[in-house]
């Protein structure tokens, strides 16, 4: 069975302070084309199905086709990154579950059509702000037991993908993980004044020899057993540090949504503006 990853409500107020830097540095442009696979950088295989709530998401755009991880938060809601959907014309998202091998036939997998998401309505394309979205699937699943406190700055936290596993392309068919250390927030400030510490969380391996890179945007930042963050997105001239979008800060926004889905209020997005 699927798992469900349960999502940590609170954050640490250590990643709250804010010094502010003057230097900005561009992100990564088109995080996720691929082709056509979709691990990390410095990690290492993980265990076969280790992470049942992992999501594969598959998104073509006409001819297109683009890949980004996710993850399940509840039976019908998978949780990723805005600027995987947003895409101009019809926009159609695969998304399997129960994978370790993206490219083989496992009988674990379940390939569901999401034919309905919701992008935060804030999501700024320029800046990478409120990058998070919501999809509805309709798979078997569980639940993930309740884990421990929320991290603070300097734990270990491990982030999952599908993505590329160096600068030059390499790619992974098997599930990669990578451990990845929470960050005080003016190391990302420094580099960039469009950080936000509210709602945003900076993550990364000080050596530059660990990160997430293309293909890997949407997966969730795990620590304690609990989703703290969303792979969003990085600094084109470096690997370090890496930002991720906060989930907690946007609970009151997914606890809506996930109503909507509940009563099926939501409407059908096969296209994006």
């Amino acid at each position: 069975k699927k798992q469900e990853l349960c999502l940590s409500l609170a954050s640490s107020p250590h990643s709250y302070q804010r010094m502010g830097g003057e230097q900005k540095t561009k992100r990564k442009q088109n995080p996720d084309k691929i082709s056509p696979h979709a691990g990390i950088i410095g990690g290492r295989k993980a265990d076969a199905h280790s992470r049942p709530y992992m999501a594969y998401l598959e998104i073509k755009n006409g001819r297109n086709t683009t890949a980004c991880g996710g993850f399940l938060i509840r039976p019908d809601a998978v949780l990723s990154a805005a600027h995987c959907m947003d895409k101009k014309g019809t926009v159609k998202v695969t998304v399997t579950l129960g994978a370790h091998n993206i490219r083989r036939q496992e009988r674990s997998q379940q390939k569901i059509r999401a034919g309905k998401w919701v992008i935060h309505p804030q999501y700024s394309r320029k800046d990478g702000k409120n990058d998070i979205v919501l999809l509805k699937v309709w798979p078997n699943t569980s639940f993930l037991p309740e884990g421990s406190p929320p991290a603070q700055v300097g734990d270990l936290c491990t982030v999952s993908g599908w993505g590329w596993t160096s600068k030059a392309g390499d790619m992974s068919d098997v599930l990669m993980e990578v451990a990845l250390k929470v960050q005080y927030a003016e190391i990302c400030e420094q580099l960039s004044n469009n950080f936000q510490c509210q709602s945003m969380i900076c993550v990364g391996d000080e050596e530059e020899e660990k990160a997430t890179y293309k293909g890997d945007s949407g997966g969730p930042l795990v620590c304690n057993k609990k989703a703290h963050g969303i792979v969003s997105h990085g600094y084109e001239d470096c690997l370090f540090p890496e930002i991720f979008t906060r989930i907690s800060h946007f609970e009151p926004w997914i606890q809506k949504q996930l109503k909507r889905f509940s009563r099926k209020a939501i409407p059908c997005f096969p296209f994006s503006d």
